[in-house]
């Protein structure tokens, strides 16, 4: 304390840390004093042993932490710079989520998608310009522009005829409801397995008329693919389709399915874990029931995605254990996965579905159901589709 010289040394030392006048003090601190006046001061403050350096460190970071204090977030001043107009929904339901009020006090609702694409692919015996290139074995496929993919086409193929089978015997045997993502015309060339999905009570939701990317598809065309696709499957079933997947949508899909009006909901959205309303142009809401490409067996087609079944497996569960946990702590959410006949049903990744439906059925206030009961509970529950 009696010494100006160690207090101006040790006061420059602080002051560097502060950045108060930190550029001028900076080269004399580096050449003259930094060492001494840390191995002085700095380390007897640490060990709690030098007074004066106790004090100055003290005084010095509770000034630090008087300045943090000051600038606090003040919502009413901050309230003339938010973007009120901007069209995307990024607070959903916020800090707090509904309480679903699951059938059985459930934790958590788990609700398993199968899509059938096979048949309904691109292909020019379909009347498209080229082959198939998405969701394969072949990571990277090109379309074949007016020529036939022999592998694309025999993938796709094995889908239908042994991938749908092997998941429709796992499914009915553990008595697990299914929603099918139907491709109207893919279903139109599998009248076994459309019997099949009918026989086992699964909901086949529609995935549109064509597995086709949609994107600049003009709006009129995109109406009538959507109506197209409605009456035959109407015909096909003998009642319409309640829910709509299309999945290599368009900017304009969401407003045309709900422009259509006669669906419980719709599902081109992965922006929540809980089903959600969007207003109707004609009036009242419409359900989205979100879907998922995280928890979904695409990711065995895609770059840094699943190379093994395990991965599958320990990611459902993760997934899983975390919904559950939220649950139980009275938040309880939805969780959805996603299958591909082609994919999935490969014997070296179905143990990994296998393993994960042991996992959950072995688990208390689980509900498994189709995606029609999701939206049936949910316009029972809160009622704004009407």
């Amino acid at each position: 304390r009696s010494n100006p010289e160690k207090s101006s040394n040790f006061r420059m030392l602080l002051d560097c840390f502060a950045g108060v006048n930190a550029r001028s003090q900076m080269p004399l601190l580096l050449f003259l004093g930094l060492i001494p006046t840390f191995l002085k001061y700095c380390i007897p403050c640490l060990l709690l042993r030098h007074d004066f350096a106790r004090e100055h460190l003290c005084s010095w970071w509770g000034s630090v932490m008087d300045n943090i204090g000051k600038n606090k977030f003040n919502l009413a001043a901050a309230e003339k710079f938010f973007d009120k107009n901007y069209l995307r929904n990024m607070r959903g339901y916020g800090r707090h989520t509904p309480d679903p009020q699951w059938p059985g006090q459930a934790y958590v609702a788990v609700q398993f998608v199968v899509n059938y694409e096979e048949g309904g692919e691109n292909n020019i015996l379909h009347g498209d310009k080229a082959s198939e290139a998405f969701l394969s074995e072949i990571v990277g496929a090109a379309a074949w522009p007016g020529q036939r993919h022999w592998n694309m086409e025999s993938i796709y193929e094995y889908g239908a005829r042994a991938g749908f089978w092997r998941l429709w015997r796992l499914f009915t045997g553990k008595e697990i409801p299914v929603t099918v993502y139907g491709v109207t015309t893919a279903l139109q060339r599998a009248p076994e397995q459309l019997a099949a999905m009918v026989e086992a009570g699964w909901e086949i939701a529609s995935h549109g008329l064509k597995w086709v990317e949609h994107k600049d598809m003009p709006i009129e065309e995109e109406r009538a693919a959507i109506a197209e696709s409605i009456r035959i499957h109407t015909g096909l079933l003998g009642e319409r389709p309640l829910g709509w997947y299309t999945g290599r949508c368009s900017m304009n899909t969401n407003n045309l399915v709900i422009e259509e009006g006669g669906f419980l909901y719709s599902s081109d959205d992965y922006a929540d874990d809980l089903p959600y309303w969007v207003p109707r142009p004609q009036g009242g809401q419409h359900l989205i029931i979100p879907y998922t490409l995280d928890a979904n067996d695409m990711r065995f087609a895609t770059p840094q995605g699943f190379n093994a079944g395990d991965q599958f497996f320990n990611y459902l569960k993760d997934s899983f254990d975390a919904l559950y946990e939220e649950g139980r702590q009275g938040s309880p959410k939805m969780m959805t996965i996603g299958l591909h006949c082609r994919l999935i049903g490969r014997p070296g990744r179905v143990q990994s579905l296998v393993n994960f439906i042991d996992y959950i059925q072995a688990k208390k206030r689980v509900w498994v159901p189709r995606r029609i009961d999701i939206a049936r509970h949910w316009h029972g529950l809160f009622g704004k589709g009407e």
